[in-house]
């Protein structure tokens, strides 16, 4: 069995699993690309095997503090009386993403908790209780540490974000002018996979069985046009029959690929 490496090759073992080769598959090559994307999109939002969990690097820049500066202005009109209008302003505190970043679960905090400061609580701790393993209790060291975590969650916060996969910007809201420019932020996120680079993808068992069940139904949606009617030789297909059975092996499906995603995939950022 030839392994499928690219679209072409995929398309073709899909219709070879249709019978293509014994029987006419009466599906034109627009359709088939367009049942294969749909399955490569799904795949990629509910399938681990198709997304990685990045952490991807970004230095704010002097242009990204300026542009937050700025709002933009959205104007509305009153329904029943168009004389009167409301304008609202939404900052443009936002950087640009990635078109392969689906979801965004957050980003590492501002604060200095991993800076060597030496007025800094965390340093004098080291410092002064923890310069042999042996001089104090790591129980108690994790239980403040544990505390102190606890204390800059309650009076620093997390930097609320904002992430649509279509918008393609992760909005940050806080105040950039709290933060100098050339500082990284670490972003935590996931990246779909481009099957044209990693090409095993194609081989996926389930990507593949989903893919053919997509055709399948669109091959029964096309012979419901024409139900009924005989082929050469006296055959009649019953499309009604091929959509059916392609439908509730295509719910079947989706099941076991949406019970294979990460967890904190599940609420998108």
């Amino acid at each position: 069995m030839a392994t499928p490496t690219t679209k072409s090759t995929f398309k073709d073992y899909c219709l070879r699993s249709l019978g293509f080769g014994v029987i006419d598959i009466n599906v034109s090559d627009d359709q088939i690309d367009d049942r294969i994307d749909e399955a490569l999109q799904y795949f990629s939002h509910y399938h681990f095997d198709q997304v990685e969990k990045m952490y991807l690097k970004y230095k704010i820049t002097a242009a990204d503090k300026a542009r937050a500066k700025l709002n933009d202005t959205t104007t509305a009109t009153d329904i029943a009386d168009n004389t009167v209008t409301a304008s609202f302003e939404e900052g443009r505190n936002y950087i640009p993403m990635p078109s392969t970043i689906i979801s965004v679960l957050g980003i590492f905090p501002f604060d200095n908790a991993a800076t060597s400061n030496m007025f800094d609580i965390k340093y004098q701790m080291r410092l002064n209780d923890l310069y042999d393993f042996s001089s104090t209790s790591m129980i108690q060291y994790e239980q403040t540490m544990q505390h102190l975590d606890y204390l800059s969650h309650i009076l620093v916060g997390e930097t609320p974000i904002r992430f649509s996969e279509h918008q393609g910007r992760l909005y940050l809201d806080m105040d950039f002018d709290e933060v100098s420019a050339d500082t990284f932020i670490i972003i935590e996120c996931y990246r779909k996979l481009d099957p044209t680079t990693y090409t095993d993808i194609f081989n996926n068992i389930h990507l593949k069985r989903y893919a053919v069940e997509l055709i399948k139904k669109q091959w029964g949606n096309n012979l419901n046009k024409f139900q009924n009617v005989q082929l050469l030789g006296g055959v009649t297909m019953n499309g009604e029959q091929i959509y059916s059975q392609a439908q509730e092996e295509i719910q079947r499906i989706e099941t076991i690929i949406e019970n294979m995603q990460y967890p904190d995939m599940i609420i998108k950022g």
